[in-house]
């Protein structure tokens, strides 16, 4: 005979078990995840702080005492070179890749063209632009300069002596500490 009692008490059990597990590993994600947000912000944080030690107050405090460079007592060697930044913004990108073009520098300008094709299209897909778009499928392009490209294109013509839209072309340029470990 069965016993719906003693089978109602086991399930109950396993029930409070299960869930007792269920939420302690829920509750053990949640403080992961959290931790993991925290040293994220903390890493964020730091590494501010590192980019104004660097770029900003070792550089100047060189500059201040008119050194050029510094070996300290480990033998780590400090010294300060220039760095370059630039990015172009969603809002000034037809105005920056007009002036890039009309500069003589519209080989950095990529174009990326790419259109959406169901299966068995594959033959389609070989046609050009011009006749997917005649033929009504929906194409997207995307236009941009790579930031790698940017930035050493930025280098070189400052380095120059060149004219360059600063605002345009998010131009950053500015010093930065170096510290090569012995």
């Amino acid at each position: 005979m069965v016993d719906l009692e003693d089978i109602a008490d086991k399930l109950s059990q396993v029930s409070e078990k299960g869930l007792s597990m269920v939420s302690s590993l829920a509750q053990q994600q949640i403080n992961l995840e959290k931790r993991i947000e925290d040293i994220e912000q903390e890493l964020k944080a730091k590494k501010r702080e590192l980019r104004e030690v660097q770029e900003d107050l070792l550089p100047a405090a060189l500059q201040e005492y008119n050194m050029t460079g510094y070996t300290m007592d480990d033998g780590s060697e400090i010294s300060v070179k220039p760095f370059y930044s630039a990015s172009i913004s969603k809002d000034n990108s037809d105005e920056a890749f007009e002036w890039l073009t009309s500069n003589g520098h519209a080989s950095l300008i990529k174009n990326n063209v790419s259109a959406s094709f169901g299966r068995g299209k594959d033959n389609e897909a070989k046609s050009l632009l011009a006749e997917l778009h005649d033929r009504g499928l929906e194409t997207k392009s995307k236009t941009w300069v790579e930031p790698m490209t940017l930035k050493a294109f930025v280098k070189e013509q400052v380095e120059k002596g060149e004219n360059l839209p600063y605002d345009l072309l998010g131009i950053f340029v500015g010093q930065r500490a170096n510290i090569k470990r012995s």
